[in-house]
């Protein structure tokens, strides 16, 4: 555990700074954006006012999803320079020379990026959400009215919402795993270049098999498994928030739980997926490739 621990303190030392102002900066021009800019919400009707709670709604989603995407492309750019970091910056035989496995060595920051830092940036972003649905509510109708919003029902659909997200998190790794870990073989062993190899390899392949072979078996699993990411996050249930027609936004946000409940299930249940258990097979081959290709200190 203290290694563990070890290794998590690593990431956090490496990479604090840049978590820090990935979160900070996106929110603090979203709030200038809100506050100087011009605040329109636009349907096939034109120009329309929005409930007061939907408004706030829309800005504590709007600022998880700011904050989220943020840092999971930054996990994703992270993590497929990983395998070449201690090469990189020479300290491979510092690590080689301590008690530390090189499959904890790959491991922990697995965890850090695709777990820890997605379910902290939802968390950061909510709470940035909050002053962004302040800024919006402010702009829309005045600064005080934010104080008189149905907060019961507003913190139950967001608290709700967060939730699934969370949930999702693993879900989506799950999904993504097998294309990070392919990502960061390709990385390790062609370096700069493995991003290019991979891609014009699985391009090419993908074609050669449909063209030639009439079997779309490589396209369609990379499109089940990227799919199967984004619908673990939210959207597996295939189905909108059903708001009776004349109801107030009190309904809709008193509906959002049940829905994100749904949803969760679905997500779930696709889980039993082919595509996906052979993913995990090709995850599981990547990382042992991994930890062979360090123990050779390649």
């Amino acid at each position: 555990m203290l290694l563990i621990k070890t290794l998590m303190r690593r990431e956090w030392l490496q990479h604090r700074t840049g978590w820090t102002l990935l979160t900070l900066v996106p929110l603090a021009l979203a709030l200038v954006l809100v506050a100087f800019g011009e605040v329109q919400f636009d349907d096939d009707d034109g120009l329309t006012e929005l409930p007061l709670p939907l408004v706030a709604m829309a800005g504590i989603a709007g600022g998880t999803t700011l904050v989220f995407l943020t840092l999971l492309t930054t996990s994703a750019v992270i993590l497929s320079g990983l395998p070449r970091r201690d090469h990189n910056d020479r300290s491979i035989e510092f690590w080689l020379s301590l008690p530390v496995g090189h499959a904890h060595s790959l491991a922990v920051p697995l965890l850090v990026h695709m777990l820890l830092v997605p379910a902290a940036a939802l968390a950061a972003g909510a709470l940035g959400g909050l002053a962004l649905s302040l800024a919006l509510v402010a702009r829309v109708a005045g600064f005080a009215d934010w104080f008189t919003l149905p907060w019961g029902d507003l913190l139950a659909a967001s608290l709700a919402l967060g939730m699934r997200l969370l949930a999702g998190v693993p879900l989506a790794a799950l999904w993504l795993l097998p294309l990070m870990l392919l990502v960061m073989l390709a990385t390790a062993l062609f370096k700069r270049w493995g991003l290019v190899i991979l891609a014009v390899g699985l391009g090419l392949g993908g074609v050669v098999l449909e063209r030639i072979f009439g079997q779309p078996m490589l396209a369609d699993a990379l499109a089940t498994l990227v799919r199967g990411g984004s619908q673990a996050l939210i959207g597996a249930g295939g189905r909108s928030l059903a708001v009776p027609t004349g109801s107030g936004p009190s309904t809709a946000l008193q509906g959002l739980p049940g829905w994100a409940w749904h949803d969760l299930g679905a997500a779930l249940a696709a889980l039993a997926s082919p595509t996906l258990v052979g993913g995990l097979l090709l995850a599981v081959a990547c990382f042992a490739g991994l930890v062979v290709w360090r123990q050779r200190g390649a």
